[in-house]
């Protein structure tokens, strides 16, 4: 699922399932327009305890991921390479990040407080976001397209892709690129620009 770009390529392609519905021209015609599927209102907690929701991203391009701070093989990786790009764009207003947690056992908004800081990203600019089970669950599948689940034959419990999600001012996935992977992590920097520039079209 990780995008690509042709050469002198404006756009971004839109990912996730898509539909169409009959539309009145204005000239009394049908034609048809294309819904893609964008991301659906929601609201989880914060790492100060104050909920976080669609609000906070609105006309925002974001990096969404899933994660748990107690995880010691993928998420360290995928944080660091995600700092990096925060670090790129930590005074420009137009990006934000999004981290779930999906331990929704042990990570509670404190947590996710005490990690934020650790990873020196603590501010309205990187939100972490705590929620019920069913609620992180299920946004993660089937809005973000993000496979997670609860494994107690797992090493840490957990099992989880580590996907950097890319989501645009619309609500709209743009891509998807494997957090630990230098490569398509490099490719995430490049197409964060041309996103960027796509709105001012």
């Amino acid at each position: 699922m990780t995008s690509c770009q042709e050469k002198g390529k404006t756009r971004l392609p839109i990912l996730g399932p898509r539909d169409t519905k009959e539309v009145k021209r204005a000239d009394g015609t049908i034609g048809v327009d294309t819904i893609y599927k964008t991301i659906p209102s929601f609201s989880f907690l914060n790492q100060d305890s104050v909920p976080v929701n669609n609000e906070n991203f609105r006309n925002k391009i974001y990096i969404a991921d899933f994660f748990f701070t107690s995880c010691t093989t993928i998420c360290p990786v995928m944080h660091r390479n995600m700092k990096t790009i925060f670090e790129e764009y930590r005074d420009n207003p137009e990006v934000m990040f999004l981290s779930h947690t999906i331990d929704f056992k042990y990570d509670t908004p404190s947590k996710l407080k005490k990690y934020a800081i650790k990873l020196g990203v603590d501010g309205p600019k990187w939100q972490f976001a705590y929620g019920s089970k069913d609620s992180i669950y299920k946004i993660a599948e089937k809005d973000y397209l993000v496979a997670v689940m609860e494994d107690s034959t797992a090493k840490e419990n957990y099992v989880h892709q580590g996907w950097l999600v890319l989501i645009d001012q619309h609500g709209r996935i743009r891509g998807a690129y494997d957090g630990t992977n230098d490569e398509q992590v490099a490719q995430l920097k490049k197409d964060i620009p041309v996103l960027l520039a796509e709105d001012q079209q």
